[in-house]
This record gives C-alpha cells, sequence and structure tokens, in this order.
C-alpha cells in the first residue's frame, strides 16, 4: 500500500497557499495550510506533517522565532523554506542544516514544486 504523505504549506498569501495545495492534491499529497507561523505552531499540537513548506517572510513570528520553536518542541518534520529573496551560496549552507532541507524560490515552476517535496520525502 503506497504511504499517504501529509505536507503543511505555510504561507501569507492565500494565492500561494491555494496554488501549492492545488498542485500537490493533483499529485496524491493531503495537504494542510496555515496562514503564519503562530496558526502552524498551533496546528502541530494535533497533527504530524511529513513534510512543511514554510514561507520565509511572514508578518507575526520571525522564521528564526518558529524555527526555534519547531527545535525546542522536538519536531523533527523536513522543512522546505519558500523565499521570494535569491540566496547567496553562503547563506544556502546556513539555511539548509537540521530540518531545513531545501529552498524554493518564488515564483516557482509547479513540476520543480513537485520534484523537490518528492526528493524531501526520500530524506525522512
Amino acid at each position: 500500500m503506497k504511504k499517504e504523505y501529509l505536507i503543511m504549506s505555510v504561507d501569507d498569501e492565500n494565492d500561494i497557499r491555494d496554488s501549492i495545495k492545488s498542485v500537490l492534491e493533483d499529485e496524491g499529497f493531503k495537504v494542510e495550510t496555515a496562514k503564519d507561523g503562530a496558526s502552524m505552531l498551533k496546528k502541530l499540537e494535533k497533527i504530524k506533517p511529513d513534510l512543511i513548506l514554510l514561507d520565509i517572510l511572514m508578518p507575526g513570528l520571525t522564521t528564526r522565532e518558529i524555527i526555534t520553536e519547531v527545535k525546542k518542541r522536538k519536531i523533527k518534520t523536513p522543512v522546505i523554506f519558500l523565499t521570494v529573496v535569491r540566496l547567496a551560496e553562503a547563506t544556502k549552507k546556513h539555511v539548509i542544516k537540521g530540518n531545513m532541507v531545501d529552498y524554493i524560490e518564488k515564483p516557482f515552476d509547479n513540476k520543480d514544486l513537485i520534484k523537490r517535496v518528492k526528493r524531501a520525502l526520500k530524506t525522512k
């Protein structure tokens, strides 16, 4: 039997959340959404996703605060950052560590999103 993966998409932009949900559900994934870090952390009390897609720049909690809380709660779920900022090579090395397994620049290609999600899930 094929495992049904649960992906959590966290982004303050409704269009991006809806787009990611639609694309990934069409690929057979279950998708839970959250509009910001605080709502993501609250949902993580009840569900355990296989992967988190996390926008880097959102109102409310900073990315650093979110990641600190994830570590404090000992959540081991892999995270892919979504960013509108092109990351320098030196920054990439600091970002992709621990739970952070990849990053995707916005706007992104849907096929690339699917490829990266599948790759991240293989590391689980």
